[in-house]
């Protein structure tokens, strides 16, 4: 009898170890790496920007998101890879309800897995809130990787319209993805990571349509959230330092034909450098693009480089024979994936030779 307790016994600690209970841990925990500009409170992690994503290393076979959105984002998921160099695993969209997720069922052992969650959309489409990831546990994810780039744009950089495939498309949050732009195109080659400073619409002194007067991609570089004027963004505080700030605007400054006078638009610029310079120390190397498709682009950001008397300042031009303009334009006439991918390709030389980082004999994708 007492044989058949102490079988009983241990068939129920077997039992107990089979179905391991998942343990809910805070966004904000030390072992989760976070890419990006976010907001720590109370041990929610919020953010808006394009491109932010979020680390996770956890052992189980499943991992569960606790988050709410302010409206309708988008996300990008990757499984068991150190890289999002891979397509995503998988893609999920979060609404504005307080909302447990899972994230990815992962069979075969228990871990630990590796997990990657990008935000796909830009800040006018909803800032996010990660609360708690659940899990039966949470390890410590790669830190970020020792090769960083900062880029700062407008919808190019936001990937707009990048998963359409034709130029008469309207804009939809579904096809905008930032892992199909130059940008993180770019970062992938080097085996970098990246953050994206970019918002739609945005200029240096003039915003596409007059919006938001006198609130230009010079000021929200300053901010925490592209939405929100506060809290102002701390890169100190933050501790990762980028090799390289790229900056490709311009295009929404001149639209409309229309554009800011010569004199605010290099002031503006200049302003804009001097606060990666700031941020970064002042041999930090700053790459400015000049989009395709205006001359008088290409004048006015020459003429910022002209009076720029900053270290490691260097500026390249993209001519309209950078993509075409049939298969390679998506939604809205923005450049599709194919053609950030032309864009990548012109843009490469620069950061390498800029960075040092030799190109790799290898497709980009």
């Amino acid at each position: 009898m007492k044989g058949k307790q102490y079988l009983f016994a241990l068939l129920l600690v077997l039992a107990g170890c089979l179905q391991a209970t998942a343990d809910e841990f805070p966004a904000s925990d030390a072992r989760i790496t976070w890419i990006g500009r976010t907001a720590v409170q109370d041990g929610d992690v919020s953010f808006d920007w394009s491109g932010v994503y979020a680390i996770v290393q956890f052992r189980g076979h499943e991992l569960k998101l606790r988050a709410s959105d302010s409206g309708k984002d988008y996300f990008s998921i990757w499984v068991d890879k150190a890289d999002m160099t891979a397509e995503p695993d998988g893609t999920f969209c979060l609404q504005s309800r307080d909302t447990t997720l899972t994230v990815c069922t992962a069979g075969g052992h228990a871990g630990p897995h590796t997990v990657i969650i990008q935000k796909r959309t830009e800040g006018e489409q909803g800032c996010a809130t990660f609360h708690a990831f659940q899990a039966e546990g949470i390890e410590q994810a790669r830190p970020a990787h020792e090769r960083v780039i900062e880029f700062i744009g407008d919808s190019y950089t936001c990937g707009y319209g990048t998963l359409s495939h034709k130029a008469t498309d309207p804009f939809t949050p579904e096809t905008e993805d930032c892992g199909k732009t130059y940008a993180a195109i770019i970062a992938r080659h080097f085996g970098a990571d990246y953050w994206l400073i970019a918002h739609s619409g945005m200029g240096v002194a003039r915003n596409y349509a007059d919006r938001f007067p006198g609130w230009f991609m010079p000021d929200r570089y300053l901010q925490t959230f592209d939405e929100k004027k506060q809290p102002a963004w701390s890169a100190a505080k933050y501790g990762i330092k980028p090799a390289l700030t790229v900056i490709y605007l311009a295009t929404n400054d001149v639209s409309g034909q229309k554009q800011p006078t010569r004199d605010a638009f290099i002031k503006n610029y200049l302003r804009l450098i001097q606060s990666a310079k700031d941020n970064y120390g002042a041999d930090h190397p700053v790459l400015c693009i000049v989009p395709k498709g205006r001359d008088l682009m290409f004048d006015y950001i020459k003429g910022a480089m002209l009076q720029c008397k900053m270290k490691n300042v260097s500026y390249m031009v993209l001519t309209g024979k950078v993509h075409d303009s049939a298969g390679e334009l998506g939604a809205s006439y923005h450049p599709n994936y194919a053609g950030q991918t032309k864009k990548a390709y012109a843009i490469l030389p620069y950061v390498s030779t800029i960075t040092g980082w030799p190109i790799e004999d290898k497709l980009l994708k």
